[in-house]
């Protein structure tokens, strides 16, 4: 999905540990890159999803804003599944 530019750490490197993560509770973490170096994340939840798993939204927020700290992209904003 992404690439490393200028030393940084690529995009799917910096969201794989939470990818991976996120589909242990039933949940797909996909990203795409909007504007220049913003990402907009989204979660859906599987058939399987642990409801109580998964954090608020301003807690996702901060987790994967600091996610992307190595990467040279900012957090636009996360699609969470509808309750």
């Amino acid at each position: 999905m992404s690439r490393p530019e200028e030393g940084g750490v690529a995009l799917d490197d910096a969201l794989a540990r939470f990818r991976d993560m996120m589909a242990s509770d039933g949940y797909t973490l996909s990203w795409s890159v909007t504007g220049e170096d913003r990402v907009v994340v989204r979660i859906e939840a599987g058939e399987d999803a642990c409801a109580d798993c998964l954090v608020p939204l301003p807690v996702m927020e901060q987790i994967m804003s600091n996610a992307l700290e190595p990467t040279p992209y900012t957090l636009d904003h996360i699609v969470l599944p509808a309750k």
